[in-house]
């Protein structure tokens, strides 16, 4: 498949497509001819007397004081050097590669001033997955995310660090092996570079790529509790959900009667004495589907973020570079916030499932192990899901509700969203171990349910984690069968659909 950058839309699965290889990104005349025509205006503007935010003059507080044509090209390489001032752990190197891709797309688009040449480079570094290093903390999130562009474009100008393989290697050595020379840049490139939200882009797409599996997986695990439970399936029909017809209850409705679907165990007690389940079985709908409605959201408007343009000032004409706003990372940080509490839910529920499933109800032995006593059984891990819960509850503060000034006030009020982004995938990663232990925790609850049968997702579901995990008869350390079952969670092999 062919992406045109500045011209095609770009999706979710296509810029996860390009990062992986499946997706080929390339640059076509008419995006060629864009960036040209918007590079033309710029020279323009670098060349006149008027002052002109970014082109010919200094940066956020020293705004008004103009710059001559012979400072201006130094101006653009101070910018990246001053501002590459990030702490912490590098990021994951495919969030550098996303965040190139982003700002390809961006730059493309023809109102940005930057030249071909620098683009090209940029593509260069993508096609040879030659990824900048790049550190975690360091983004208000407006002017977008300056630190972390910052040391994302170090390189180009030969300065700053690539990861080779797993080896942090100096922009420097690397670009002399590929007979490559560090490029000057001139008028408003610098700027173009660093100003976005690229940063912020990243990290919703991985967390929104991890967070669609999780979803549908967290249906597959919440239908083995209630398999294991031997909970009902009524409160899933249609009928019900048609009455308050949200998107995501309605999806998770459908998905619930299609895990039980043909279940001899949901069948063998239709005429039980039970008039209702706990909330964390019956209302999964409610639940789920809520934290749905928030990726739903997220994801409508990552897409838009992806093909939109955020640097600042935009290049109109070769009189007008309008300075304004679009850099800031608001719109994106609230959604990202509303996400993190989404996937929290999604844990919080599976740790009360996992506690439903030790309380030795309705032929489930306590602890879920027959030889109580002498064996603790599953007791423990649920210490872990519990704190895990904890952890996340503790993680959904809105960054997004905090600004602290910056740039002597220029800067007055910002949007914090590169917190936000890096809070929703740690959320995401423990949610991961959460619904392992809940997945684990199902099936050794399905054992006591033998010979009844189930769904056949749910079987070959419980043929994986038995591949790889044996049902508990004596205590035995938990801590390997806990690890394989993060494993299987975290390179998505469990069967959803």
């Amino acid at each position: 498949m062919i992406f045109k950058y500045g011209i095609d839309t770009l999706t979710l699965d296509k810029v996860i497509g390009i990062s992986e290889g499946t997706v080929e990104g390339i640059l076509t005349s008419e995006a060629k001819d864009k960036v040209n025509a918007c590079r033309k205006k710029v020279e323009v503007m670098a060349s006149s007397n008027k002052a002109i935010y970014g082109i010919n003059t200094g940066f956020g507080p020293l705004c008004d004081i103009q710059i001559t044509t012979e400072q201006t090209n130094k101006l653009q390489e101070n910018l990246l050097i001053t501002h590459a001032v990030g702490v912490g752990n590098p990021i994951d190197k495919n969030l550098s590669k996303l965040m190139m891709i982003c700002k390809v797309h961006a730059l493309c688009q023809g109102y940005s001033g930057i030249r071909l040449k620098v683009i090209e480079r940029i593509l260069f570094f993508i096609k040879n997955n030659l990824l900048p290093v790049v550190p975690e903390q360091g983004s208000v999130g407006a002017s977008g995310d300056l630190a972390p562009l910052s040391h994302l474009f170090l390189p180009l100008i030969g300065e700053g660090e690539f990861w080779v393989d797993d080896k942090i290697v100096t922009a420097k050595k690397v670009l002399k092996g590929y007979e490559l020379k560090p490029i000057q840049l001139k008028a408003k490139e610098g700027l173009a570079l660093i100003n976005g939200t690229q940063f912020i882009l990243a990290h919703a797409i991985t967390g929104l790529k991890k967070m669609e599996y999780l979803l549908d997986l967290a249906d597959v695990s919440g239908a083995m509790s209630i398999e294991g439970y031997q909970g009902s399936s009524a409160p899933f029909r249609d009928e019900l959900h048609k009455l308050r017809p949200f998107k995501g209850n309605i999806a998770v409705a459908e998905r619930m009667f299609m895990l039980l679907y043909k279940s001899q165990n949901v069948d063998s007690h239709e005429n039980c004495e039970r008039v209702q389940d706990p909330y964390s079985m019956r209302c999964i709908p409610q639940v789920h589907g809520a934290s749905r409605n928030a990726f739903y959201h997220l994801k409508k408007l990552t897409k838009i973020e992806m093909n939109s343009v955020t640097d600042n000032p935009i290049i109109l004409s070769e009189t007008e570079a309008i300075s304004g706003g679009n850099f800031h990372g608001q719109p994106i940080a609230m959604a990202l916030d509303y996400c993190s509490i989404a996937a929290s839910e999604l844990g919080n529920i599976a740790d009360r499932r996992c506690y439903l499933l030790l309380e030795g109800k309705y032929g489930l032995p306590r602890l879920l192990t027959t030889g109580g006593g002498l064996n603790s059984g599953f007791m423990i891990p649920q210490y872990t899901t519990a704190a895990l819960v904890t952890e996340n509850k503790s993680l959904c503060f809105p960054p997004s509700a905090d600004s602290i000034p910056t740039s002597l006030g220029q800067e007055d009020h910002v949007s914090m969203g590169s917190i936000s982004g890096r809070q929703f995938n740690q959320i995401l990663g423990n949610l991961e171990k959460i619904l392992a232990i809940e997945l684990m925790y199902a099936a050794q609850a399905l054992e006591f349910r033998r010979p009844n049968t189930f769904s056949d997702i749910i079987e070959e579901n419980f043929s994986i984690i038995r591949e790889k995990v044996a049902k508990l008869e004596d205590d035995r350390l938990l801590k390997d069968d806990i690890n394989a079952m993060i494993n299987l969670v975290v390179n998505q092999t469990f069967i959803l659909k």
